[in-house]
């Protein structure tokens, strides 16, 4: 394939391709006789059937796709009856526990209209999520504790292209959403591989200092901003490429521009604001701002959304709770771009963030050996829910805290201070 633009399509073929080519050796490293389970919205199927192309010729064993849609979506919240928003399909995700249990990869793809439940019953939207999330359980365990190899990628739908570029023409808007997704996943240029493994090189450079250095918290200060995070006893910095349970090395995100680690649940303090809307389920929740005791959010606003995020808050015991935080600099090439995608896989990794709710073992030293209780004793956090919301920007300062009380800079003005 070459570079060149197919007119009858505002997305680009070659890069499509190089977009799968991508999400299976480095978002997944897929292995030889490995089966792969892939969801995806019914909109993505040119990008699904590269993935498929690419997985066999990789010597996947069996390719697995399930397909949503919108438009089926949206016929369960206008037609449903109303017990049935406490049901989720328990018995798919139970079967997709035993797959991931039995070395099946996984990989998604979103592109979902972010917006597309704004007009629903927040009620019913509600109940629908929590009974989605309780059934996810088995599932999710897997892969948040990294049992085996995982990628997110997007695809650039119609719907999600009117979100981002509400003033263009609907195929001008996808060409701009494509090339942004292409950009951001590093795989605008032909030498895509390559980019990748210096990106996760770079990164890898980034956890080695911070691991190097264990520090015992981080303080944030800026604007409406005085938050001092405790780190979990025991926590390792992860980024870029990573190694699962399975022996397989995968990028789990792609795009990423991260480092991350476990946040102690129980050492949170001070107040802090967002510094980027948060895209929840068809509802934009914007000026969050937050006040932590004991690692607990105690006090939460927001100019919009409020409502919502008050209702996720209260999901469970460990939804108050923080169970990541993020390093992300001003610099980086989705901040840049001057978007807000409406899609955490991208807006997370334009700004430094914290998410509320569940935490990764693979974020501790040993992790894979540690048991839940022992993570938890170690300050892990148990949720539900996994939330990522934006709290960097131009003018954060970070600190981090080590063991004899002194301070060293990892931030200034947004940007590593080394």
């Amino acid at each position: 394939m070459t570079d060149q633009r197919n007119t009858s399509t505002p997305i680009d073929p070659a890069k499509l391709d190089r977009l799968a080519e991508v999400a299976v050796k480095v978002g997944l490293g897929l292995r030889p006789g490995q089966d792969l389970l892939l969801t995806a919205p019914a909109i993505a199927l040119p990008l699904v059937r590269r993935i498929a192309v690419h997985a066999y010729k990789a010597g996947a064993g069996i390719v697995t796709p399930i397909l949503s849609d919108e438009e089926m979506t949206l016929a369960r919240y206008r037609h449903g009856h109303d017990e049935s928003f406490d049901r989720a399909a328990g018995w798919l995700y139970e079967g997709m526990a035993k797959a991931f249990s039995e070395n099946t990869a996984r990989l998604a793809i979103v592109g979902d209209n972010p917006m597309l439940l704004s007009g629903e019953d927040p009620a019913k939207v509600a109940r629908a999520s929590k009974a989605n999330s309780m059934a996810y359980q088995p599932a999710l365990e897997k892969i948040v504790n990294f049992d085996t190899n995982w990628n997110i990628i997007a695809y650039p739908s119609s719907s999600w292209a009117k979100q981002v570029f509400p003033d263009d023409p609907e195929e001008i808007a996808i060409g701009k959403l494509a090339d942004a997704i292409f950009a951001a996943s590093r795989v605008d240029r032909e030498d895509a591989m390559a980019n990748w493994a210096q990106h996760n090189a770079a990164l890898r450079e980034r956890t080695d200092w911070l691991n190097g250095k264990r520090f015992r918290a981080l303080q944030y200060s800026g604007p409406g901003t005085d938050l001092t995070i405790g780190l979990a006893d025991g926590h390792e910095w992860e980024g870029g490429a990573s190694l699962s349970k399975n022996g397989i090395s995968c990028n789990a995100n792609i795009p990423t521009e991260e480092v991350f680690t476990t946040p102690h649940c129980r050492r949170v303090y001070g107040h802090v604001v967002s510094s980027k809307p948060l895209s929840y389920q068809g509802t934009l929740i914007d000026n969050i701002a937050v006040r932590f005791e004991d690692g607990k959010i105690v006090d939460a606003k927001a100019s919009r959304g409020e409502e919502v995020l008050n209702k996720v808050l209260d999901t469970d015991e460990g939804a108050r709770r923080l169970g990541e935080v993020a390093l992300v600099p001003h610099s980086s090439p989705i901040s840049q771009s001057g978007l807000l995608f409406f899609n955490t896989l991208f807006d997370e990794n334009a700004a430094s963030h914290i998410a509320l709710g569940q935490c990764y073992s693979k974020c501790f030293i040993n992790g894979a050996k540690l048991t839940p209780q022992q993570i938890a004793a170690q300050g892990g956090n148990q949720s539900l829910i996994h939330i990522d919301w934006m709290i960097g920007s131009a003018e954060t300062d970070i600190d981090g805290i080590l063991a004899d009380g002194s301070k060293e800079p990892v931030f200034r003005k947004g940007e590593w201070a080394k």
